[in-house]
């Protein structure tokens, strides 16, 4: 299982490495070679998250229901985090410096010097296993929850379009199966993932009028059946 969440995303990995220690989840930055950004700057680095402990960890649905925020690109604090995901600011608080020890979300300033905000760190973050089966169900469960967020998501947009005549037409839902060997599923991924990463990166200050989030799901994963021999 590989799953990226960026601000930009990698093309190293289709859509989530390294010391260890007991007392935090192992998480290391990766350094793509010669990776830069449109200016010729480096690309910021990303963190990998391997072991199934913060794996599972970060399958929490308050960690996962703020991450959605931080990915739109939101600098949020404590109170603010804590009343999207129906918690108290002390218990969000905890569920934050966890994401920031992983690297996941980093300190952002404070317009008033006051209350700490957060936000996505630059390099985005990845979920990598370093053993696969021993990391399946901390996967299973973190890409249950994820796909749960997502089908909320689209099932709510379906069951309220009235009048959305131009979303209407924008929506698209759709399914493929062919034959392909594991090099080609990966050149896939990361043809829709580049897709993906060169769309323009906006918020509510920039955006312009009519413009919304927008969900945008890639998922390329064999079936369960015998490949051919």
């Amino acid at each position: 299982m590989a799953a990226d969440a960026t601000p930009a995303a990698d093309p190293e990995t289709p859509a989530a490495g390294g010391s260890r220690s007991a007392q935090a989840p192992a998480a290391e930055r990766s350094h793509p070679a010669a990776a830069s950004d449109a200016s010729g700057d480096p690309k910021p680095e990303r963190v990998v998250l391997r072991d199934p402990a913060s794996i599972k960890a970060l399958a929490h649905p308050a960690r996962l229901a703020v991450l959605d925020e931080f990915l739109k690109h939101r600098e949020l604090t404590a109170t603010e985090c804590a009343a999207i995901a129906g918690l108290s600011p002390s218990a969000m608080s905890y569920h934050l410096r966890s994401l920031a020890r992983w690297g996941i979300i980093t300190p952002a300033g404070s317009p008033d010097g006051r209350e700490r905000r957060w936000k996505l760190a630059p390099g985005g973050f990845a979920i990598i296993p370093d053993q696969p089966a021993a990391s399946a169900a901390a996967s299973t469960l973190l890409v249950s929850r994820l796909l749960e967020r997502q089908r909320g998501a689209v099932l709510g947009w379906f069951a309220d379009q009235a009048g959305e005549t131009d979303w209407q037409d924008a929506t698209v839902i759709t399914t493929s199966a062919v034959m392909l060997t594991p090099a080609e599923a990966q050149a896939v991924g990361q043809v829709l993932i580049e897709a993906v990463e060169a769309l323009p990166r906006r918020d509510t200050t920039d955006a312009p009028p009519g413009a919304r989030s927008v969900l945008i799901g890639v998922t390329v994963v064999p079936e369960k059946s015998a490949a051919v021999s």
